[in-house]
């Protein structure tokens, strides 16, 4: 596998909560720098919906050596505003490839979802609703493929006049996305459930079959025990704010670090054999799902993140960072310097 990868955000806004409130450049130049040495990674996909925070980290990801996934991800925009975003993102992008670094650009992230028009539904709330209705959703795929290839055309248009590197978009399976005017095939359904085990594989394997680079934009696994069995729908746990904060878990759960370090490192292993290009884990870090010594106010255990976000408080790890990697930073870490041959196999 070329790029591995991590996912990293720099802030997704929904209602009137953002994942990452506070956004401090020389923390995220140092995380970069913990990406690149630390983690063995050689790409990271840097999503969020405020372009300067994407440039910021783009940046640093590219200073520290990495090739870099410059990936908006907006929640609850209209496609004509999407589109404005995007040319501004691809300009952005094109400025950090000119000065040498290696870039990928994403023309958005799971559309028919997260933006308004694609599928009913005036909120993300609507609209996620209708996932757990196939009955409703089903009836609509045919319109919502052609809508969203219509965009994806003008979006690819406009970008590629822009920037000049290889260009992708971060798919659901059921958009039926004509992947033509791409450069590689990518999908955010990389989760490996219990749903979907038997037939895993095969997914992947007709991935990589169609002649195209195929990155698996998003796999993870929630750090809870039994959450390897729910692949996306770890994050179940929690009950929501109407602001858009963390409010409860919806029970006790057990946190399980090495069940979430395991179902990486299985993923990984498939991805790998199947002969995907370039994989991202979700995510480095859910800064706005801390961790907490009493169980029943842990958010971390709903998060995807790599990373413990602690609170008021630095990790020992890493002294000047608030947060301490879990068992999963080590897996990963090991597995990306095991399957590269660049890099020195020394144990750290």
């Amino acid at each position: 596998m070329r790029g591995k990868g991590i996912t990293y955000d720099t802030g997704f806004s929904h209602a009137a909560a953002n994942t990452r409130r506070l956004f401090d450049p020389e923390t995220v130049r140092h995380e970069m720098r913990v990406i690149h040495d630390d983690l063995h990674c050689t790409s990271v996909r840097v999503t969020g919906g405020d372009p300067d925070r994407l440039e910021i980290a783009a940046t640093y990801a590219a200073e520290a050596g990495l090739e870099v996934w410059f990936s908006p991800f907006t929640s609850d925009l209209t496609a004509d505003d999407l589109l404005v975003l995007i040319a501004d993102c691809a300009d952005r992008a094109e400025r950090i490839r000119r000065r040498g670094a290696e870039v990928v650009f994403l023309t958005g992230s799971e559309l028919s979802i997260f933006t308004i028009g694609f599928l009913p539904g005036a909120t993300l709330t609507d609209r996620l609703a209708l996932l757990a209705e196939p009955h409703r959703l089903r009836p609509l795929l045919a319109p919502l493929s052609a809508h969203i290839n219509e965009f994806l055309g003008k979006a690819v248009e406009q970008v590629r006049e822009r920037f000049h590197g290889k260009v992708s978009y971060a798919s659901l399976p059921f958009e039926g996305v004509d992947w033509t005017p791409f450069d590689v095939l990518a999908t955010d359904a990389g989760y490996h459930s219990i749903e979907v085990a038997d037939h895993y594989r095969d997914g992947i394997r007709t991935l990589v079959a169609s002649g195209k680079p195929v990155a698996i934009t998003e796999f993870g696994c929630t750090t809870y025990r039994g959450a390897a069995d729910k692949g996306g729908r770890g994050d179940a746990i929690i009950e929501w704010h109407p602001d858009g904060r963390p409010s409860r878990l919806t029970a006790e759960y057990i946190r399980d670090e090495a069940e979430q370090a395991n179902a990486l490192r299985d993923t990984l292993d498939i991805l790998t054999a199947e002969g995907v290009d370039s994989a991202f884990v979700n995510t480095f870090a859910r800064y706005d799902l801390p961790h907490h010594t009493d169980p029943r106010e842990d958010f971390d255990l709903a998060s995807y993140g790599i990373v413990k976000v602690l609170e008021n408080r630095y990790g020992t790890t890493y002294p000047t960072m608030t947060w301490e990697p879990k068992t999963a930073f080590t897996a990963v870490a090991d597995y990306y310097r095991e399957h590269d041959p660049h890099r020195n196999r020394e144990p750290r």
